[in-house]
């Protein structure tokens, strides 16, 4: 809102200061000094409301060091991350650009899957919460949504490169490695629309989602959406569910989400970008440089929640927030062509994942083999997912959430390299 406000007073009062509303980089600070406001000032207010309904979290005996000193810390505190998200990008975003509108669809709409499973837990006493069927349905609503609007949308679009010299390769890089003249390539006058998205440490890293039914027939190309579309439904429930398992000790899910959320920036940037996509010799997408203020506000609620969230908790997102958050890395991710790169950007999530397939997969292996009594006393980990095995082991629960964010760091930093490592 602010930004249509100070371009309205910068071109019919050259107010002073207003044109600094056209930088996404201004906007994208102040969204992530008012998402640290709404999650740390306001924080405290909300997890005081919280606490005086009596909304706390009930915690299952796991026989885990410190889990009965969690038992009625209040619970629901997604919902600080989610007005920290909104509101800001509200406020600073352009609200007429269509990935932001599909953000905020995104954002509310798990947000919403994960409050009523809170509402479940805690109002009606019932620790099963909603339904497994229900959220997968609600996960496969809003990937389906992602999806038909990426795929239809006429606003979702890249601008292809033509090279005068009909190479496809013409990095600054190379030519100079190759000694040859770099000749700097042109984009396209008009934006087409694609289903290519990026592969990491491939040299020509564009891949088309069409290439994948265009073999059947000659005129199938034009049926990509018919795979585009579950890959997108398969990828944000997977990203979801993953983020959901891994809130599963103080700060962990909320760090490790501020981590790829700051990595997702930097690529959101680049790629909206057409200087710095040129160089780095990457996928041009006009207008998708807005996202750069919604993800600003993601990381802003997600480092200030932590405030309130880091060993000890004083509050716990809930499902309310960790659906959201999944979801949220996940949409973004589709939205810049990034989606191949999630593997090693989210590699928390994908092995908190894998943990609890692996462990299920192997119990009733060896319970078929070897009978029950067999399988509970020798499962593949201590306990599932992946930082409760650990945590089982003795090691303490702010040491592994340490340890757990020293690699989720690496891998944000392996994901960035993969813009010239090919």
């Amino acid at each position: 809102m602010f930004y249509y406000l100070f371009t309205w007073l910068h071109r019919a009062f050259d107010f002073p200061g207003a044109g600094v509303f056209q930088y996404i980089s201004f906007r994208a600070a102040m969204a992530v000094i008012t998402s640290l406001i709404i999650s740390m000032m306001f924080g405290g207010r909300i997890i005081e409301f919280i606490r005086s309904k009596q909304i706390g979290e009930t915690i299952r005996d796991l026989g885990l060091a410190g889990e009965k000193q969690k038992a009625g810390t209040p619970t629901m505190g997604g919902l600080i991350i989610l007005a920290a998200i909104i509101i800001p990008t509200l406020l600073f975003a352009k609200l007429h650009n269509v990935y932001i509108m599909l953000m905020l669809v995104s954002t509310v709409w798990l947000g919403l899957i994960g409050f009523l499973d809170d509402y479940i837990k805690v109002f009606k006493k019932n620790k099963e919460g909603l339904q497994g069927k229900f959220k997968v349905i609600g996960q496969i609503g809003i990937g389906l949504i992602v999806g038909v609007t990426l795929y239809f949308n006429p606003e979702v679009t890249v601008k292809e490169r033509v090279y005068s010299s009909g190479s496809k390769s013409t990095s600054i890089d190379m030519a100079l490695s190759q000694g040859n003249e770099y000749k700097a390539p042109k984009y396209a006058i008009e934006e087409t629309k694609t289903l290519k998205t990026t592969i990491p440490f491939v040299k020509n890293n564009e891949f088309d989602y069409n290439n994948l039914i265009g073999w059947v027939c000659n005129d199938c190309n034009k049926w990509g959406w018919i795979i585009f579309i579950p890959i997108v439904i398969i990828i944000v429930t997977a990203v979801s569910n993953g983020a959901n398992l891994t809130d599963g000790m103080d700060g962990l899910a909320t760090g490790t989400s501020a981590i790829i959320g700051t990595t997702l920036g930097i690529l959101a940037y680049v790629s909206g970008n057409m200087v710095f996509a040129d160089y780095l010799n990457i996928m041009y997408i006009p207008n998708s440089g807005e996202l750069v203020i919604f993800i600003a506000a993601f990381v802003g609620a997600c480092i200030g929640f932590l405030w309130y969230n880091s060993y000890p908790a004083q509050v716990f997102m809930g499902d309310t927030g960790s659906l959201a958050l999944g979801g949220i890395i996940a949409v973004f991710a589709i939205a810049i062509r990034k989606e191949l790169l999630i593997p090693i950007l989210c590699g928390i999530f994908l092995v908190e994942n894998l943990s609890v397939v692996m462990q299920v997969f192997v119990f009733k292996i060896r319970k078929k083999q070897h009978g029950l009594e067999y399988a509970k006393t020798h499962r593949l980990f201590r306990m599932a997912p992946l930082h409760h095995h650990y945590h089982k082991g003795g090691l303490h629960e702010s040491k592994i959430v340490s340890r757990f964010w020293i690699i989720g760091i690496m891998l944000a930093i392996l994901t960035i390299v993969t813009l010239k490592l090919r």
